[in-house]
């Protein structure tokens, strides 16, 4: 396997490793706080971290390991006899698929709806019940999507 392909698998192994532990806090701990807060609270605080995520290093992370999933997923896949090729695949597809196509089509949605109620009212309430209910679900299976995918990224960089 071509040097750059092993430095390419390193880092989406490290940038799928990070999004699961951001995604692991929100499954076990942010959520569930967020959730004992009233409605009006829960949901200003969520809005925060929605605006707030989208400007930091996280956007960088979870987006360019997406790219670069892309990428190492059709290199691999073009080489499945070699070494490692088809845990490379593997990893890039949960992280594709699981992580980064999960949360365009289920999470994104959810936190638009969330971003266009008003905390204080009833609709708001209504639509919060439904977001922690949905995008937990959601968030679990990205965070699960992501552990498989460093894992195959692992795997791929010991057969190398």
């Amino acid at each position: 396997m071509a040097k750059w392909t092993i430095g390419l698998t390193y880092a989406s192994a490290l940038g799928s490793g990070l999004i699961a532990g951001i995604f692991f806090a929100f499954s076990t701990f942010v959520m569930a706080a967020l959730a004992r807060l009233p409605a009006a609270q829960g949901i200003v605080a969520m809005q925060s971290i929605n605006s707030t995520i989208l400007q930091t290093l996280f956007s960088f992370v979870f987006m360019g390991t997406a790219f670069v999933s892309v990428v190492l997923g059709g290199v691999s896949f073009f080489r499945l006899g070699t070494p490692g090729a088809l845990y490379i695949l593997i990893g890039s597809l949960l992280y594709f698929v699981g992580a980064f196509v999960a949360t365009i089509i289920f999470n994104v949605p959810l936190n638009d709806a969330l971003a266009a109620v008003e905390p204080g009212s009833a609709k708001g309430a209504e639509v919060w019940q439904h977001y922690l209910s949905r995008w937990v679900a959601w968030n679990h299976v990205r965070t699960i999507a992501s552990l498989a995918s460093l894992a195959a990224f692992i795997i791929a960089l010991r057969r190398c």
